[in-house]
């Protein structure tokens, strides 16, 4: 390992609380990262503007939602990042009002032809979601320049470190086989696939708390 790869994974594993000013680097991340994710890429828009329908989603999670409840958790280099809801915190609000105002959002990320798909996404993911309370793991990135090079890892396990000090499980929805084996080392177990018909596997994983 040289002396750049070692700083990129030093900075993963002693990551810093996101702040409210890193929220358009960490959109370019996640954007970055998830724009061929088997998942989105069944739910989301074809074509260029998939990548704004998923910068918009992104920037309102972050900014609105996920960094004002201090459980984002980033590399001080940037290139990893994992997004955690605190036991507790929905990851979009509830009510009518509060989903038609989200309305829009699901417009630009799935376009007209595909927001069924993103409306049946959501309703798998809220009736399997745990009612015991937990960290929610809602997205983990690395920068794809360097996946592969362990920065998950060493990101997942910090927080893990984290939410073991609070006594509390967590929960994740694993939309990429590949990741399968980097969450069971961190002691997930997976449950069943809970994505609507035909599309890719989503697998729900849940770890106790330690």
């Amino acid at each position: 390992m040289n002396a750049e790869d070692s700083s990129r994974l030093g900075a993963a594993a002693s990551p810093r609380r996101a702040r409210l000013e890193d929220a358009v680097a960490l959109t370019r991340l996640f954007t970055a990262a998830f724009l061929n994710d088997p998942i989105i890429d069944w739910m989301a828009r074809l074509g260029p503007k998939r990548s704004v329908g998923l910068d918009a989603f992104f920037f309102r999670l972050l900014h609105r939602r996920a960094i004002p409840a201090g459980e984002v958790w980033m590399s001080d280099d940037g290139l990893a990042c994992a997004i955690w809801l605190p036991p507790g915190l929905s990851a979009w609000p509830v009510g009518v009002v509060a989903q038609l105002r989200l309305l829009p959002l699901f417009v630009q990320l799935c376009g007209l032809g595909r927001l069924g798909r993103g409306a049946a996404l959501s309703d798998v993911m809220e009736k399997a979601h745990p009612r015991e309370q937990h960290f929610y793991l809602f997205f983990m990135a690395v920068d794809p320049r360097f996946q592969g090079k362990g920065l998950g890892s060493a990101i997942l396990n910090a927080t893990l470190r984290h939410i073991d000090q609070a006594g509390m499980p967590a929960y994740l929805e694993n939309s990429n086989p590949r990741n399968a084996r980097l969450y069971e080392r961190a002691g997930f177990v997976a449950g069943n696939n809970i994505s609507p018909k035909v599309a890719p596997p989503l697998i729900p994983m849940w770890r106790t708390a330690r």
